[in-house]
């Protein structure tokens, strides 16, 4: 029994994590129709910030518990996962059409974030030091950017972009939304927490090292609820929060999810993880190509079909190298 704990531990608590954020999102996303948020804004903060709370319960708990691999792992994995796994998923499904303001601003800011990882990640080891963190100053950086996004989230609103589509979508009564919202967080919280315990003694039984667990079996689990979130947008031919769902999650997860986890306790940061981020600066620079090949300002199929190729040799690339 004590073998196989942890395993069930970890399924447990992906269960939760994707249950958990079901209910956040619909009582959330619920909640700001009837207050007749946009789509966009709704996909960018609303949604975003819902499927991505795995990824910022899992950190805290792992911050808390002296975990940084995988506080550092989970984000870059999550944020490689996000484009190169969900949105082929959803590309695949259905072509992506973005507006013009996504494909100049927010898939920019996104890459932004990616660069602005690597540089305060590495600002010791480029000073000479033989080490370096992301240290609580690197942190309250990344929560400013996040204030930026957040005001430029907040003008979109107020000069009422794409309000049209406001109105689409269930209107549940709005107490149900709030307990909604709350019994997501719950589930969160402790799915988040049984996924770092399983996750950590997975790692010490099988030798594995703590980034690599966080760069796929966490960084995949917690990503779920993105991947459901913009493969049923797509479905439902609802592009703008399947695109924004990803490129706010990808900005959410590093400049808050990493910056409240550095704030909390400075996280070591491993020289291989370079790699990592050099990859999620990759896979945004191949996003912000694909709006201009095949059909401008659209991911078709067989570029969604190229993200996920890349994906998959990715992984095959991390998993070999650590085990050599």
């Amino acid at each position: 029994m004590n073998a196989i704990w942890p395993y069930l531990l970890l399924t447990a608590g992906f269960v939760l994590l994707v249950k958990g954020a079901g209910w956040l999102v619909e009582g959330a996303s619920a909640f700001a129709r009837r207050l007749r948020i946009s789509d966009l804004v709704v996909g960018l903060t609303v949604v975003a910030f819902g499927t991505s709370m795995p990824e910022l319960f899992v950190n805290v708990a792992a911050s808390l518990n002296g975990s940084s691999g995988i506080a550092v792992g989970n984000v870059l994995g999550s944020t490689i996962a996000n484009i190169l796994l969900i949105l082929g998923v959803a590309a695949v499904i259905c072509p992506l059409r973005v507006e013009r303001g996504t494909v100049w601003r927010e898939i920019p800011f996104s890459l932004l974030a990616a660069l602005a990882l690597g540089i305060l990640a590495n600002d010791r080891i480029i000073d000479g030091w033989a080490y370096s963190d992301i240290s609580r100053s690197d942190g309250l950086v990344f929560l400013l950017f996040f204030a930026v996004f957040l005001y430029y989230s907040a003008s979109i609103a107020r000069n009422g972009a794409g309000m049209e589509s406001s109105a689409s979508g269930e209107k549940r009564p709005m107490p149900l939304s709030i307990l909604m919202i709350g019994g997501g967080l719950a589930g969160l919280a402790l799915g988040g927490k049984w996924i770092v315990d399983g996750a950590v003694e997975i790692a010490r039984v099988m030798g594995m090292s703590e980034t690599l667990v966080g760069l796929t079996i966490v960084a995949v689990g917690t990503s779920l609820p993105e991947l459901a979130t913009s493969a049923v947008a797509a479905w439902r031919r609802n592009l703008e929060i399947a695109v924004g769902n990803v490129v706010g999650s990808n900005i959410f997860n590093i400049f808050f999810v990493l910056g409240i986890s550095s704030v909390i306790r400075p996280l070591p940061f491993q020289r291989e993880c370079n790699l990592d981020i050099g990859m999620a600066i990759l896979a945004s620079l191949v996003l912000f190509s694909t709006m201009f090949t095949g059909r401008r300002h659209s991911l078709d199929r067989w570029e969604g079909g190229f993200l996920l190729g890349i994906y998959v040799l990715y992984l095959i690339w991390r998993i070999q190298m650590t085990g050599s």
